[in-house]
């Protein structure tokens, strides 16, 4: 468990905004996990809030933080305030082609409602927009398939460059996580034993980031 923790990515999150269907929020939070993501952000101020598939879920809403916003103003200055650059899915002229994006830095990636895509403020207040390239005759993929791709690249990215080889969360917080996650995993954190040799974290690390399915 600490491992994981380990390999959360404190810079690299992702901002759901609008997204109508509980079950395409629910698969956004469960490719944050897989990838590291620590937690997402939510803003609803056009459609309700859904009610998230406890059976689809529920895995990944006890390993990702959630944060909700009043406002995409809101959320943004939050943000900016911890150093990341905000981009959102957009099929704009000057959007960025996902895989020339650099996916190491501090960034937060929005993604739109189903239909409607990102909001126009969205767009506006951003710092720039990303796109998916396609070789198809359509022209999107579903939200949650397009954030499992950009989650996946910015493993692919972070991993070529290490950023998954030591911990991103400060002590700490890192600290303060397991204990939380112990206590959400039923176990009592002061009985489990916390600390283990570097070289045995590192070797766990590596066994686990080759990934798997399930």
């Amino acid at each position: 468990m600490r491992g994981t923790l380990e390999r959360r990515q404190a810079d690299l999150t992702i901002v759901i905004e609008d997204v109508h269907d509980p079950h395409n929020v629910s698969a956004m939070l469960r490719s944050c996990d897989a990838v590291g993501v620590a937690g997402a952000h939510l803003i609803y101020t056009v459609e309700e809030r859904p009610e998230l598939s406890k059976g689809v879920s529920a895995s990944a809403l006890r390993w990702i933080d959630l944060n909700s916003w009043e406002s995409v103003a809101d959320c943004y200055s939050a943000l900016r305030e911890r150093g990341f650059t905000i981009y959102t899915t957009s099929l704009t002229h000057e959007a960025i082609d996902l895989y020339d994006l650099d996916l190491t830095a501090p960034i937060a990636i929005l993604f739109g409602n189903e239909t409607r895509g990102a909001s126009a403020e969205a767009v506006a207040l951003a710092d720039g927009c990303v796109y998916i390239p396609m070789m198809g005759m359509v022209e999107s993929l579903n939200v949650s398939v397009a954030c499992a791709v950009t989650l996946y690249e910015a493993l692919r990215q972070r991993r070529a460059a290490g950023r998954y080889d030591s911990p991103s969360l400060p002590p700490d917080n890192l600290d303060a996580r397991l204990n939380a996650w112990l206590l959400r995993d039923g176990r009592d954190p002061a009985a489990v034993t916390q600390d283990a040799p570097a070289g045995h974290i590192r070797a766990e690390n590596r066994r686990q980031s080759r990934g798997g399915t399930g």
